[in-house]
């Protein structure tokens, strides 16, 4: 077992064989008990994996990043009963959260070109009134919780667009195209949850949402290595 989550491609390897597994349970099986054990493991094996390969001294990095996947896993106990107006509440509770301190594990105190930001930020903004303009009517009482999250989520990706230049290229595009994959998958539930059904959408939000933690995951992980390896 401790060879997994040492060995990169032996972690890659299982890790898509239990976000598989995932999917298929939730499009075949009853939610309890098998969808609470299978969810669970997407962000529990990440968890492993990051504990093993963290490095760097960054002590509060490291923490927001073990708080920021713990919250993730909180939420996804939460949001499998979706259609309870409690559980959904809260889901979105913690994954602002997790969005949160994954935005603080992102920061960092370089300088950056605020030119740069502009179009960025603009075509972030078009996309966000896109999106609320589709899910409005069906929001109701989750309007302004909805609206948070989903604010949270474009910062995050903000924060991630930012890391360009303090971190190695790769870990740079592991963790923006992770937060960019994110989006799509949580724009994709908004629209299941508040307007409508999808074509295969059970199968994509997952697949999605197992792809994007992934490579945040490992996008963090290459950026701590490459700082220590320039130390």
């Amino acid at each position: 077992m401790k060879s997994i989550f040492t060995c990169n491609t032996k972690f890659t390897i299982v890790f898509f064989i239990v976000l598989l597994v995932d999917v298929l349970v939730k499009l075949y099986c009853p939610i309890f008990p098998y969808r609470f054990i299978s969810k669970p493991l997407i962000v529990l094996f990440l968890l492993g994996y990051y504990f093993k390969n963290k490095a760097g001294s960054d002590d509060k990095k490291h923490v927001w990043m073990f708080l920021g996947l713990g919250s993730f896993l909180i939420g996804d106990l939460l949001i499998i009963n979706h259609n309870n107006i409690v559980f959904l509440g809260l889901s979105l509770l913690f994954f602002s959260i997790g969005k949160v301190f994954f935005s603080f594990n992102f920061s960092h105190k370089n300088d950056f070109d605020v030119l740069r930001l502009v179009p960025f930020s603009i075509i972030m903004f078009a996309y966000a009134v896109f999106l609320i303009s589709i899910v409005l009517n069906g929001l109701k009482e989750f309007l302004v919780p909805a609206l948070v999250s989903f604010f949270l989520s474009l910062l995050m990706f903000q924060f991630a667009y930012l890391r360009k230049g303090v971190c190695g290229k790769k870990s740079y595009m592991y963790v923006f195209v992770g937060v960019m994959i994110y989006i799509i998958s949580e724009s994709m539930m908004a629209i299941k949850t508040f307007k409508q059904h999808l074509p295969f959408e059970d199968f994509f939000i997952m697949m999605f949402y197992g792809i994007s933690m992934y490579y945040i995951v490992l996008g963090v992980i290459e950026g701590q290595q490459y700082k220590v390896n320039l130390s």
